[in-house]
């Protein structure tokens, strides 16, 4: 006799919403290319040429992984995609290839698929990718020496390098308003901090990602910043400077919202997000690396399945009979 498999569920009858995965990342794809093509237009052609290797060598690593494995091909589902697209965009533009393919390949295989693929990664594969790449070769990632020969309309310094090295007066040299039109360097997608907001309250607005997580996120920045400038004004930038610059915008919309490292219930939300702009700020006024948010959306995802299981306590009803 066939060996069946049983699966018990409830009974009928059942409802669905119409909606899916696929849908979802199409829709954090196209938002993402408010930022990408600012990217584009600022950086030119060396861009174009990032942003297009790393998505069609996710999805190469995604089809081969699932090939080799035997799985179904998930390549349609855009997730993939959408990996490749978010790391292209902290990239500089001028990443050597090889450098690409390697952070595409650890985001895949290391990142997502070796855990179970997609839903089952208790890490940000982006992170996770990002997080190597600039452990292991930290001189490819550095903004200021990658991006020397381009010649810009404003201050072409990393401006979270200006600060750690020179201190918070380097913070003056950078204008919120400028911060926000993209008068930055960095990453291809990273810079324009205005197209990173649309894109973000669209999603949150469609309900594709969760607003407790992005709003907490850039609170536990503002008032960790603001109490580090209180201290000591001379040495530490204010909070306005830490929420519009280097990869704080990026991470508290698209890295630090990612489902499968994430929370669910709506505290541990707010705990999740509060801590990594905490340790964001951390990391960089007191830590040896310039940007915190990449490795406080690891250490947050570390937590995650601890904090997650906080609720509130259900209140006990008392029936009268009588």
């Amino acid at each position: 006799m066939p060996n069946r498999m049983k699966l018990t569920v409830s009974h009928a009858p059942f409802w669905h919403t119409g909606s899916s995965t696929s849908v979802k990342y199409y829709h954090i794809i196209a938002v993402a290319m408010i930022s990408v093509i600012f990217g584009f237009l600022q950086y030119g052609i060396p861009a174009i040429a990032v942003i297009a290797l790393s998505v069609g060598s996710a999805m190469i690593w995604e089809a081969g992984f699932n090939y080799l494995a035997k799985r179904p091909n998930t390549i349609h589902d855009g997730n993939a995609a959408l990996i490749g697209l978010i790391l292209a965009m902290l990239l500089p533009a001028v990443t050597p290839w090889w450098v690409v393919i390697t952070g595409t390949f650890v985001a895949i295989v290391i990142g997502k698929q070796i855990y179970g693929g997609l839903g089952a990664n208790p890490f940000n594969p982006v992170v996770v990718a990002y997080a190597i790449l600039i452990l292991s070769w930290p001189v490819y990632l550095n903004y200021n020496a990658a991006l020397v020969d381009y010649v810009f309309s404003f201050n072409p310094v990393y401006p979270m390098a200006a600060v750690k090295f020179q201190g918070a007066a380097a913070a003056e040299n950078f204008s919120i308003i400028g911060m926000l039109m993209g008068q930055q360097v960095g990453g291809i997608g990273t810079g324009f901090g205005l197209g990173l907001i649309i894109g973000g309250a669209y999603l949150i607005a469609r309900g594709f990602i969760r607003w407790e997580i992005t709003v907490s996120f850039l609170a536990g920045i503002f008032a960790t910043a603001f109490l580090f400038n209180l201290s000591n004004p001379e040495l530490y930038a204010g909070p306005g400077f830490h929420l519009f610059t280097g990869m704080s915008l990026i991470g508290a919309i698209f890295l630090a919202t990612e489902d499968s490292s994430s929370p669910v219930n709506f505290i541990p939300m707010l705990i999740y997000g509060a801590l990594g702009g905490v340790l964001t700020v951390l990391i960089r006024n007191l830590g040896v690396h310039v940007d915190g948010v990449i490795f406080a959306i690891l250490i947050i995802s570390l937590v995650n399945p601890i904090v997650d299981k906080i609720r509130p306590k259900a209140k006990r009803r008392v029936m009268n009979y009588a």
